[in-house]
């Protein structure tokens, strides 16, 4: 019989066992031992072990429902899905939304949350547990997520700076300021009030990226105030952010209910929701409609980003994820719609200002001209006087063309959306600081809620390596946040804005699908469906059905490799660009990225890929012979599915030939710091 031998080595729980055991030339041979599959008739059968016993936890399931929900609604409901709506087929867009929800974020959502929740760890344990040689996915994912936390927290400091000017009455933004002579400066007289307040007086903005000039004190101020907030808030983790998500979480609701009550009360909000939500169903047809939807579906849930899988690491084993995946979600995408319902109505009545403003133009030239005898003039008098000049004559006039429909046409998303299009609205409603401090701090909890999330998921992922657990999280933090402030600075010049949109192009894009498309990969075919499906039912007594068998195995990577290959081809096709401020102009021109900049946004985009194929090549030829401790009990069992069968040396076939096929899927193997002497 083989002797088993035990090491009298300090046990820290996290080491490596190899993969097989074999003669180790002293006489005597390891032992594999075989544990006999679970009974699949209670949800008590097997008992579900934590990757780490004193981990922290939330203090209860508010605290995690708010912080889930404060990390995934972010300022994409605000000013992303209302244009998307708006492009591709008004209330048709919802459809594809829909669908690409249930077939796409769901299911990936339940992926993240449920081995969280399974293993305890953050996402280097999670995929180090499945399989040693997937451990880049969790190094790539925490790249990435450094990447978008280094801009997103820049999005906050801009918002810092709007939120204090908003103090002001009247605001900064509702004139122009005059030179010496009295007169509107040019640039912002070709622009417009809040153009110019947003590229020159917020940003002073460079005219292109070889020309970023310095630095903006007052941006680098912000700056800095935006770190130390959020260092404050994630310092402790949890236990400080879990206090926080009660205030960035519920305050968005209770400003969007207030602007809601408000803009359903101004004259053209309807207007405004008419031309947003009537559906177009022919835009169906086209593919790009139905990427768009996939694309912002797996954003707007924050995939990938490791923060999800750390968020479930703090639950107990015998939380309902399946419940909490269902309800974040619907959440997720009725605050989406109703986001759009409070912009649409606000952008509606500032269309109906803006009309109201050209047709007073339009009318003064008219009664100069004896086109009109009066200003007073009815709509009727007014419209049949410009019916009876043609073209060439509006032309030789300046008239302009007064429509809802073209006002409404003029879209904008993001920044433009929030710091230009709505600060506009603003200042046409009565009270307009008061409106604008609403909005702001609402746009400032959103944003600190996902930017929480961010930086949680990547600290999570640190405190999976053993060197850095045994450092106060206080400090790292503090380290991780006086990094991402040095390096920030790069936003603080007059290029700030262009190097942000470059970011976001590339950063957070292919990074992100790559990760989320391994995790699928990972989990349903390496740990194995089935297994996952079980670990599902031990958790929550609900046994994961046909649906989401569908998902997970075909449908959900079908998705995301359409949506890889298509940003990717998009990339190629597209000469990529952004828009610089035309000073002289007052408009924004497109201009292409240069060569060097375009180096950098490549080398981001190799650095969040890279990882994975490397450490699995590394690990694979044992190429590494000493690796990082992993957190405390991330390998202590390690479960084999057929699915992974391939992946461990052909010497684990001595099993028993007695042993049943459904046994042989649960073979499990043990380090010797699972065991005492």
């Amino acid at each position: 019989m083989a002797a088993t031998k035990i090491i009298d080595a300090p046990r820290n729980g996290h080491e490596m066992a190899p993969l097989n055991t074999r003669a180790r030339g002293d006489g005597t041979h390891g032992v594999t031992i075989v544990l006999t599959a679970p009974q699949r008739n209670s949800v008590q059968s097997v008992d579900i072990p934590g990757g780490d016993p004193e981990r922290a936890a939330w203090s209860g399931k508010m605290q995690f429902f708010l912080s889930i929900i404060g990390y995934s609604v972010g300022l994409g409901n605000i000013w992303r899905f209302p244009y998307l709506c708006q492009q591709n087929g008004g209330g048709a867009f919802l459809i594809p939304f829909m669908i690409m929800l249930i077939l796409e974020g769901i299911p990936l959502f339940l992926i993240e949350l449920g081995m969280g929740q399974r293993m305890r760890l953050g996402a280097l344990g999670v995929w180090n547990t499945i399989h040693p040689w997937l451990g880049g996915i969790g190094i790539s994912s925490c790249i990435v997520t450094l990447f978008v936390a280094l801009y997103y927290n820049v999005i906050i400091t801009w918002v810092f700076f709007y939120l204090f000017n908003s103090f002001r009455y009247p605001l900064p933004w509702s004139t122009c300021p005059t030179n010496g002579t009295g007169f509107a400066l040019e640039e912002c007289a070709k622009s417009s009030e809040t153009t110019y307040f947003w590229y020159r007086t917020t940003l002073d903005a460079a005219p292109s990226m070889d020309e970023p000039g310095g630095l903006k004190w007052w941006i680098v101020l912000c700056l800095m105030l935006s770190w130390t907030i959020v260092f404050f808030i994630v310092m402790k983790g949890i236990q400080s952010s879990g206090k926080v998500v009660y205030f960035t979480s519920l305050f968005p609701y209770i400003v969007l209910t207030i602007f809601f009550i408000r803009g359903i009360t101004l004259r053209g909000a309807g207007a405004g929701l008419m031309h947003m939500y009537t559906p177009k169903v022919e835009k169906l047809l086209e593919p790009t409609v139905w990427l768009d939807a996939a694309t912002q579906v797996f954003y707007s849930f924050g995939l990938a980003f490791g923060s999800l899988i750390a968020f479930g690491s703090y639950n107990t084993p015998k939380n309902n994820c399946v419940r909490d995946v269902l309800l974040v979600s619907v959440c997720n995408a009725v605050t989406a719609i109703y986001a759009s319902v409070v912009i649409f109505a606000i952008l509606g009545f500032k269309a109906t200002m803006n009309v109201d403003r050209c047709v007073a133009s339009n009318t003064d030239i008219l009664v100069r001209h004896a086109f009109l005898e009066n200003k007073n003039a009815t709509t009727l008098e007014y419209e049949h006087a410009m019916d009876k000049l043609n073209d060439t004559e509006k032309t030789l006039f300046q008239l302009s063309e007064c429509t809802l429909s073209k006002e409404l046409d003029n879209a904008a998303e993001g920044t433009g959306l929030a710091f230009i299009v709505f600060t506009q609205a603003i200042v046409e409603l009565p009270g307009a600081p008061f409106w604008a401090v609403l909005f702001f701090t609402m746009l400032l909890s959103l944003g600190l809620g996902s930017q929480i999330g961010i930086l949680e998921g990547m600290l999570c992922t640190l405190f999976d390596i053993d060197i850095i657990k045994r450092v106060k999280k206080q400090h790292v933090t503090g380290v991780v946040c006086l990094f991402c402030f040095t390096v920030g600075f790069i936003f603080c010049t007059g290029a700030g804005e262009y190097w942000l949109k470059m970011f976001d192009s590339f950063a957070g894009t292919i990074g992100l699908v790559v990760v989320a498309l391994m995790e699928m990969i990972a989990v349903i075919f390496i740990y194995g469906h089935e297994r996952f499906t079980e670990d599902i039912y031990q958790m929550t007594g609900y046994r994961p059905g046909l649906y989401w068998q569908l998902t997970w195995r075909y449908i959900g990577p079908v998705i995301m490799v359409c949506i890889l290959a298509s940003s990717i081809v998009f990339m190629v096709i597209r000469n990529p660009t952004y828009g610089a401020w035309n000073a002289e102009l007052g408009v924004v021109e497109q201009k292409e990225y240069p060569r060097w900049v375009m180096g950098i946004a490549l080398s981001m985009i190799m650095a969040g890929v890279l990882p994975m194929p490397i450490v699995f090549l590394m690990r694979s030829f044992q190429c590494l012979k000493v690796d990082l401790d992993i957190h405390q009990g991330s390998i202590r069992r390690n479960e084999t599915t057929a699915s992974t069968k391939e992946m461990i040396d052909n010497d684990d076939d001595n099993m028993s030939p007695d042993m049943p096929p459904q046994d042989s899927l649960a073979a499990t193997r043990f380090t010797i710091g699972d065991f005492e002497n």
